[in-house]
């Protein structure tokens, strides 16, 4: 199974606010053996994401989508996955208990008699609308649920909500995965030598060794190395180790200069 990532919100994409998510699940992920395969960035406008979402729903990926579950005109995601799969929204009942838990606790905090009639109060329900048949995500933070449909799980674009949430779902949902997706890297670091030089050697290697993959990392002002091209192989298990060794014989024989060699 891939995971993806989806981002939503205006803010990341004009730069008021950094993004914090994808750094983050590519963090969880790798902890535990696993690895991002895609992620996406997508405004606030409801046809692109529920354009996004239809893809994410029938990619078979599991999927973490963050931003945009919240009840303001400006948050869509609701509503476009509701319309990805073609099913109508809901108030979901175990959602609806916990809001009103943090409505509860709201007003006790203010010192104010709860009511659940009030206009504000009528309004926050709106966050737990759902499309038909999702499963609740828990917050740990305010209560506040996300939510699930298949293997695509939606949560809320704060940070402090999110990444809880999502490292939730990798050690219960997916803890049987962990691990499957680790990867190794060796490389080289090459001076003088330009990557379309390089290009043969790489299209060798990858073939003879499949399914190991080699990369080129290119760096022009390198602190430390100046010019030169990081030329290594990733994949599992003891395949890498074959693979590098036949980079390194091709290597040898262009008679390129080699710096250190590198393992992640």
């Amino acid at each position: 199974m891939n995971f993806g990532l989806i981002v939503i919100g205006d803010e990341i994409l004009s730069g008021k606010r950094q993004d914090k998510h994808l750094a983050k699940a590519i963090e969880l992920l790798s902890a535990r053996g696993l690895q991002l395969a895609w992620a996406r960035y997508v405004g606030d406008e409801r046809e692109r994401i529920t354009a996004t979402l239809r893809e994410a729903f029938s990619s078979g990926d599991a999927v973490f989508s963050c931003g945009g579950i919240g009840a303001t005109p400006d948050d869509h995601t609701r509503q476009a996955a509701a319309a990805a799969l073609g099913v109508p929204l809901a108030l979901h009942p175990q959602a609806k208990d916990l809001i009103g838990q943090r409505m509860r606790e709201m007003a006790a905090e203010k010192g104010v008699p709860f009511d659940p009639d009030s206009p504000d109060n009528l309004q926050r329900l709106n966050m737990g609308v759902f499309p038909q048949g999702a499963q609740i995500i828990p917050n740990p933070y305010n209560r506040i649920p996300g939510f699930s449909v298949g293997e695509v799980h939606f949560l809320p674009g704060f940070p402090v909500m999110a990444h809880p949430m999502m490292e939730a779902l990798l050690d219960t949902r997916y803890a049987a995965l962990h691990g499957s997706q680790h990867q190794r890297e060796r490389s080289f670091i090459v001076f003088g030598a330009m990557e379309a030089a390089l290009t043969p050697l790489m299209e060798a290697v990858e073939a003879a060794h499949a399914p190991v993959r080699v990369f080129s990392l290119p760096s022009v002002d390198h602190p430390q190395w100046g010019r030169h091209v990081e030329l290594g192989v990733k994949g599992a298990g003891d395949a890498v180790d074959a693979a590098f060794e036949a980079l390194r014989a091709g290597l040898e024989q262009l008679r390129v200069k080699l710096g250190p060699e590198l393992v992640r």
